[in-house]
């Protein structure tokens, strides 16, 4: 089975145009930018003879199978939503939407035309999640009794919809890994604001908090969870971490970029407790084609480094994972993970987070979705 795939944004989306390329169940078929300069680049860069100006002469193309959309956040859910209805499968970057009703709205669309979705959260396919999930799944974590992950970032002088942005509003990184661990559903936030950013920074968005903390209660479990997220006036090299305490191994994420994470072992002698540890790579999973991709892409080469990609460290060696998991579903006609309603819910885990801090902690509940 071959899916005719199109890639709408070729900024960041570039990177997965020579996966799809080689996947053995893809066809690299389409792309879609409004700038038509940049997008006869790519084009011809890798060789793609179809392409588009318009997102609806897009959609309106009966050979599209798959909409994979990598445009600015707030066109997440309307793309999502009209590619939906017109009966293509979709993957999106994060995070799935801007509000509660959004993410409601792309579940009910996934149920009503039966067409999958995948939020494309790169955290639980980065070789440090792979790692510590193989962990737990041998028994060797024990039971899992907290979780806990950051995101911080500076992002001064990024464009357009990005300053001020409240933190929890782009949280799935850290809520994703921490949901993804175990399965698990959100049921309630409690979040806090701590500190101040620049005064011109607060209309973005009227948010002035400079770190936001939020505890998140999953449903049918006696787990919660502790994220915290900061974006600007905050002295931290960049880090999107997660860590893991089990009764019989804990993972710690390491402090600074490019160290070794830490795994602490019960019961052994005090100072034998810790051990640094070097996360191995897990292109083994993925199709011989595709393989080369968890260590290497498009944006190696230095005159041609995506910002998000140069921060976030090459996204784990994500990037085929997060293909093949999409393409396997559409395949296999399965549910992918992390699927519409798993995504709605981590993505309104940060929208009612910021909504709580503003509120001085309030808890708030998660609808069902």
């Amino acid at each position: 089975m071959k899916l005719n795939i199109a890639i709408v944004g070729l900024g960041f989306g570039a990177e997965f145009i020579p996966i799809y390329q080689r996947h053995p169940n893809t066809n690299m078929y389409a792309i879609c930018q409004r700038t038509e300069e940049k997008l006869n680049a790519i084009g011809d860069a890798f060789g793609i003879e179809k392409r588009y100006t318009s997102f609806e002469d897009l959609l309106a193309d009966p050979a599209v199978d798959v909409v994979h959309i990598n445009s600015p956040i707030h066109n997440h859910a309307e793309q999502s939503l009209k590619a939906l209805n017109a009966g293509k499968h979709v993957a999106c970057t994060v995070p799935m939407a801007t509000s509660v009703e959004e993410c409601k709205a792309i579940v009910e669309a996934t149920r009503r035309t039966g067409k999958k979705y995948m939020m494309m959260e790169t955290v639980v396919y980065s070789r440090e999640f792979l790692y510590v999930k193989e962990l737990y799944e041998k028994g060797e974590l024990g039971k899992v009794q907290f979780l806990k992950a950051s995101h911080q970032q500076d992002m001064d002088g990024w464009p357009g919809y990005w300053p001020g942005l409240p933190p929890m509003h782009y949280a799935t990184h850290c809520v994703g890994p921490v949901a993804g661990l175990l399965k698990l559903q959100a049921e309630y936030v409690s979040c806090f604001g701590s500190g101040t950013i620049r005064e011109e920074l607060h209309q973005h968005y009227n948010s002035p908090f400079a770190i936001e903390s939020a505890h998140i209660k999953f449903k049918d479990s006696d787990l919660s969870a502790l994220v915290y997220r900061s974006l600007f006036d905050v002295a931290r090299q960049y880090r999107e971490s997660f860590e893991v305490y089990g009764s019989k191994k804990s993972f710690e994420w390491s402090l600074i970029e490019h160290e070794e994470h830490v795994v602490h072992t019960a019961k052994k002698p005090e100072a034998e407790i810790p051990e640094k540890v070097t996360v191995p790579d897990y292109a083994h999973y993925l199709p011989e084609e595709i393989q080369v991709f968890t260590t290497g892409g498009v944006y190696d080469t230095d005159e041609n480094q995506h910002l998000s990609f140069l921060q976030g460290s090459g996204h784990g060696g994500s990037h085929p994972h997060l293909v093949h998991e999409f393409v396997s579903a559409i395949v296999e006609d399965r549910d992918p993970f992390p699927n519409a309603e798993q995504s709605a819910n981590w993505t309104s885990v940060g929208i009612l987070s910021h909504e709580s801090a503003l509120k001085g902690g309030e808890i708030i509940y998660i609808p069902d979705f």
